[in-house]
């Protein structure tokens, strides 16, 4: 194991320890709804840290937004973790308490190519145009990383230009279209992109095209085991979590 290695491993053990003597003795198991996106890899790496620390189950699924506001209203989830501006419209409404709504990761839209490809310079809006119209196919999703793409390409006045080459992936990665070879470079949101194997996850969307995704979390009012619930929100703003985080692709708030 390389130094780097090492030290993080430590690190995030340290951090652990410290979140496990702050840990309630009494386990637990609460029901969590979470949006899709980059969540089911970040919260798959996550959710197990927080059950060896504390000895605590959790339940989750992945959802779209209608699923899992109708979750939330019916009292099927203690938690939802998913889009910030679903969240709030959760709070708003009195799905999610007043005081249990919190900010825990900001994920940015991403550029990737083929792992050992070359990679094109995308550091300014005239290089990322250059680089798209260059390009024989290209890949994105109909998720909210796609949606935004559309506008990018929309404001660089190249959006027929990419309609003809376009490749957009659907019930899966968009990094596995540019692992096959089907989408020469791709767009989605860094934290997608960076676990797919084979695939070079390079670059960003220059700052005047980027868009900032936030995710938050949220106690639901009709939760079961609302303490425990909050005990996994403290957990995931933790150093620990912050750290995987880090290394996900997230921003941190």
């Amino acid at each position: 194991m390389k130094t780097w290695s090492k030290f993080i491993a430590i690190t995030i053990a340290s951090c652990l320890s410290a979140f496990v003597a702050s840990a309630p003795a009494r386990a637990a198991e609460i029901t969590v709804v979470a949006g899709a996106g980059p969540l089911p890899d970040v919260m798959g790496t996550l959710l197990p840290m927080f059950e060896k620390a504390t000895g605590n189950k959790v339940k989750i699924s992945f959802k779209g937004a209608p699923a899992v506001t109708a979750d939330l209203k019916s009292g099927a989830a203690d938690l939802v973790i998913t889009n910030s501006e679903v969240v709030d419209e959760l709070a708003t409404s009195g799905d999610v308490v007043r005081d249990g709504k919190t900010l825990l990761m900001i994920s940015k839209v991403g550029i990737a190519v083929k792992a050992g490809a070359k990679r094109p310079d995308v550091s300014t809006p005239e290089k990322l145009k250059a680089a798209l119209l260059a390009a024989k196919t290209v890949g994105y999703s109909q998720g909210a990383s796609g949606q935004h793409f559309l506008t990018v390409i929309q404001k660089l006045g190249i959006a027929d230009a990419i309609k003809g080459k376009a490749v957009v992936v659907q019930n899966r990665p968009v990094g596995a279209a540019i692992a096959s070879g089907e989408a020469e470079i791709g767009v989605q949101q860094v934290a997608e992109l960076r676990p797919v194997k084979g695939v070079d996850q390079f670059g960003e969307l220059p700052p005047a095209l980027q868009k900032q995704i936030p995710y938050s979390a949220g106690v639901a009012a009709k939760a079961k085991d609302a303490a425990t619930a909050r005990a996994l929100v403290t957990f995931l703003r933790s150093e620990a979590a912050r750290d995987v985080l880090k290394r996900k692709g997230m921003d941190l708030p």
